[in-house]
């Protein structure tokens, strides 16, 4: 039965704080529950990120209220810097669907970014989420990518033995351009398919020490005294998460990459993770089957969709 809709008023903000990350969490633990999918909302990136202005430059949070409970959340995400396609993702709560709160908030999505003259935008949803498929459906975006969620074993990467000829030392700003040439080189559609990085929520404009305050920490993979590769690595409310695993192109096909995953492991467990994490594509074979001979399972599929902003549709 369809909840009544009485006195909805919307909220548009550019950073979330911890209250909203609250309310909005709990609306996400709800569709999760209740539809058995994953969202990728990227809340604690985002609070973490979060400043208060007095004045809004871009509206990335959408809110869809009814008195005090949220029953409706569009989040924009801009992880790959300004110049990457905008991810958009969100939920209606179950009992509110189908009255037309997610075209309403996904409308003033399409303006804001329209008004940010972004080209492109980036839809995802979960590949078990029957109203987050049928959703983009109706838009005219096309299959773009699909990322698998990934969880470690313990059990099984406890068989992994590592190198010794590989340290991984914290970056520094100093390191930023080293870093940003390597991202440039792992992002490029070239050098992708080749590549172990997992490609997914690293702003290319932001310095190791800014990433730090937000809860990331860049490492440089050193082999002889030479850079050879980096790994990004987060710890939140236990789970750690390893992001921006890349070993440069001259260094590739020696193992590296097996051995700077299992270092960041390491660290993780060492800095009390009880969960690992990971998201890579799934075109990425090589860091796929890494990542899997490494003792990372599946756990959730997330298909992204792409489309050009001129070409949105009426919802």
């Amino acid at each position: 039965m369809l909840g009544s809709i009485k006195d909805p008023y919307i909220k548009l903000k550019e950073h979330i704080n911890k209250e909203d990350h609250t309310i909005i969490n709990r609306l996400q633990n709800i569709c999760k529950k209740t539809d058995n999918i994953e969202l990728k909302l990227e809340l604690e990136y985002k609070l973490a990120l979060a400043k208060e202005t007095k004045q809004i430059n871009s509206v990335n949070e959408f809110m869809y209220f009814i008195g005090d409970e949220l029953i409706g959340y569009i989040g924009i995400g801009s992880f790959g810097g300004m110049s990457a396609a905008a991810e958009v993702n969100g939920m209606v709560h179950p009992d509110y669907r189908r009255q037309g709160i997610f075209s309403t908030l996904y409308k003033l999505v399409v303006s804001e970014l329209k008004r940010r003259n972004s080209s492109d935008m980036l839809l995802l949803s979960d590949r078990k989420s029957i109203s987050g498929q049928s959703f983009i459906k109706n838009t005219s975006a096309e299959y773009d990518h699909t990322e698998y969620e990934m969880y470690l074993d313990y059990e099984l990467v406890a068989s992994n033995k590592i190198s010794t000829e590989i340290d991984l030392r914290k970056a520094t700003n100093s390191d930023f351009d080293e870093i940003n040439r390597q991202n440039n080189i792992y992002f490029s559609e070239e050098t992708h398919e080749d590549s172990n990085d997992d490609s997914i929520d690293l702003d290319f404009a932001v310095s190791p020490e800014e990433e730090e305050k937000r809860g990331v920490i860049a490492y440089l993979a050193i082999s002889d005294n030479r850079v050879i590769g980096k790994v990004h690595l987060q710890i939140y409310k236990g789970v750690g998460g390893i992001f921006g695993l890349g070993v440069l192109p001259e260094y590739r096909s020696k193992g590296y990459g097996r051995t700077i995953l299992l270092l960041g492991i390491k660290i993780l467990k060492d800095q009390g993770a009880e969960k690992i994490m990971l998201q890579v594509e799934s075109k990425n074979s090589n860091a796929l089957n890494l990542y899997k001979s490494c003792g990372f399972y599946e756990t959730s599929v997330m298909d992204y969709y792409r489309f050009v902003m001129g070409k949105i549709n009426r919802i």
